[in-house]
């Protein structure tokens, strides 16, 4: 499996990782939902939401499946 990096598209994310869309709601990212999510990289939404960017990688990356 790869890894979530900030290039990485929302929606590859929420597929690479079952946790991630709680984890991207947990630091504010709620819109998961929205078209715009499905086009927009971590790195992104991260400058959109002011969330550290690094620290959320880590995160999102501790789920994904190999």
């Amino acid at each position: 499996m790869a890894k979530i990096t900030k290039d990485t598209l929302i929606a590859d994310c929420l597929r690479y990782n079952p946790d991630s869309a709680e984890i991207l709601m947990s630091v504010g990212m709620h819109c998961l939902g929205c078209a715009m999510s499905h086009g927009e990289t971590i790195e992104e939404a991260v400058f959109v939401h002011g969330t550290d960017l690094d620290a959320l990688l880590e995160k999102l990356n501790e789920g994904v499946e190999d």
